[in-house]
């Protein structure tokens, strides 16, 4: 068959220059029958030519089948059946067969079983596709891992993204009440892979989802649809969307102080390309509005308090009043922070990473209170929770009396503190301290001046009122024990004196 500008020049020499199919046909080394054909027909002529018989293909078939089967429980990935590995299986069981043929048997078998894609129509607020994507960023100076939670409505093309530590139940409930949030609607369904913070079990067609997540649908009236198990591409509005983030606004590696703020001006970037406003308008009339009050995505759990008054809250530790030591108590865990209730009383804190401590030594305060060596250790962490005035006379302590005596006596103030409040000793504290004092005379003295009721205090007979009794210091005693040593010296030198001279 001749190409397109080979028949443009055959049909220009004889039919415009006027020169025979003899010559032209010696000139183009072709057969004369060849030119006189194309000078009826403009085109090349394509001849439709039906497969052969393929007795080879035919006779082998059957057991490559058989082979496919076989093996298919033992291979992955990267350790797939290949042409090459067919056809030596071939040869060593006594067929006569060539490579080329085991691989195009190959070929048209996956050309027939290739799956056809639908086209799809998105109407507007009926569906939404959702996914998670492993990303990474700079925290802090440092690189690490993060998992971006994208959720896309597919007729707008309106995207809501979120970073998290983990691709936990947790993060992708509370991802779900900010999207909604964000987005101002809720569609009619939404579109998920099988996982685990969804479905609790695949049964064939049917999904088994697990209770948070059915609580969320029922909460904000979604229908939830899944994809097939190992068929990403069932959502593939975002998956592909999830990988067009990633290399449009993830690259260079963001940076910023923490997980959120990343997230915020991802968010950000992400809402100042979105150019079809129209298109949102009209989506956001046809979603349902999210209702008044918000799922409480958190996550509730019973916890045991040991008896050194800690609880552990998903692999992290976390201090509570030692009061609560050896008892049950509840943990609202978020993604950013954990509560925890015991007693009608209740703890907050920044959620630590698996492994961490949040330790608050506040909460030891009545052993501290009795146990000066163990205040010691923990003394400069302490008095930085108690605040300014401590720490000043924490300082000024172990100025003058040294880290042991210091313990000692920060531990009788803390004592106070439990008979008196924290809020009076403070008061008290700050106005010995403005006066230089450091002493606990002091800090009583001060205390008797606020008009504060004192819990167990003596009180004095009448008669004995008029006498003062001056305020001791450790300060005297030292001066007291320095005169005493003088004078012992003094005295030794004299009878030195006087041995000398009777001598």
């Amino acid at each position: 068959m001749l190409r397109m500008d080979q028949v443009h020049v055959v049909r220009h020499k004889v039919l415009v220059e006027g020169r025979s199919i003899s010559a032209v046909a010696r000139e183009m080394q072709m057969s004369r029958n060849t030119v006189r054909k194309y000078l009826t027909l403009s085109e090349p002529k394509r001849v439709v030519r039906h497969p052969k018989a393929s007795p080879t293909t035919e006779l082998v078939a059957p057991r490559i089948e058989e082979l496919l089967t076989e093996w298919r429980g033992r291979t992955t990935l990267k350790q797939r059946i290949t042409g090459t590995r067919i056809h030596r299986q071939l040869l060593e069981e006594g067929y006569e067969v060539g490579v080329t043929t085991v691989r195009d048997y190959l070929r048209e078998k996956r050309r027939k079983e290739a799956e056809v894609f639908i086209p799809l129509i998105h109407r507007p607020g009926e569906e939404a596709q959702v996914d998670f994507f492993e990303v990474t960023i700079e925290e802090d100076g440092q690189f690490r891992k993060a998992w971006k939670f994208v959720m896309r409505l597919m007729y707008s093309g309106r995207d809501f993204i979120r970073l998290y530590d983990r691709a936990d139940q947790l993060s992708f409930l509370d991802a779900h009440v900010r999207a909604f949030s964000y987005l101002g609607g809720v569609p009619h369904r939404i579109v998920y892979d099988n996982l685990g913070a969804a479905v609790k079990r695949i049964a064939g067609s049917e999904r088994q989802l697990t209770e948070r997540f059915m609580a969320l649908a029922s909460h904000y009236l979604f229908e939830p649809c899944f994809a097939r198990p190992g068929e990403g591409h069932d959502k593939g509005g975002v998956e592909a969307r999830g990988k067009g983030i990633r290399l449009a606004h993830l690259t260079p590696i963001p940076r910023g102080e923490n997980l959120s703020e990343v997230s915020e001006i991802l968010m950000a970037e992400v809402e100042l390309a979105f150019s079809e406003q129209e298109k949102l308008r009209e989506e956001l009339r046809k979603m349902r509005p999210p209702p008044e009050k918000p799922f409480e995505a958190r996550k509730v759990e019973l916890v045991s308090v040991s008896s050194g008054a800690t609880v552990r809250v998903d692999g992290a530790t976390y201090s509570v009043p030692s009061r609560w030591a050896s008892l049950r108590a509840t943990a609202y865990v978020g993604v950013k922070d954990v509560r925890l209730v015991c007693r009608e009383q209740s703890i907050s804190y920044l959620k630590e990473r698996k492994g961490g401590r949040s330790i608050r030594y506040r909460h030891y305060l009545p052993e501290l209170a009795k146990k000066p060596q163990a205040l010691r250790q923990v003394a400069p962490e302490l008095v930085r929770e108690l605040g300014s005035p401590y720490e000043k006379l924490w300082e000024m302590l172990t100025a003058s009396h040294g880290p042991k005596e210091a313990s000692r006596v920060l531990s009788r103030i803390l004592g106070a503190t439990l008979e008196h409040g924290e809020e009076a000793v403070t008061e008290a504290l700050e106005a010995a301290l403005a006066q230089g004092r450091c002493d606990l005379l002091s800090l009583g003295k001060h205390l008797r001046e606020d008009g504060r009721e004192q819990v167990g205090s003596v009180e004095v007979p009448e008669a004995l009122c008029g006498y003062r009794v001056e305020a001791a210091r450790a300060k005297d005693y030292d001066w007291l024990l320095e005169a005493d040593s003088s004078e012992t010296r003094i005295e030794d030198r004299r009878l030195a004196a006087e041995l000398e001279g009777g001598s």
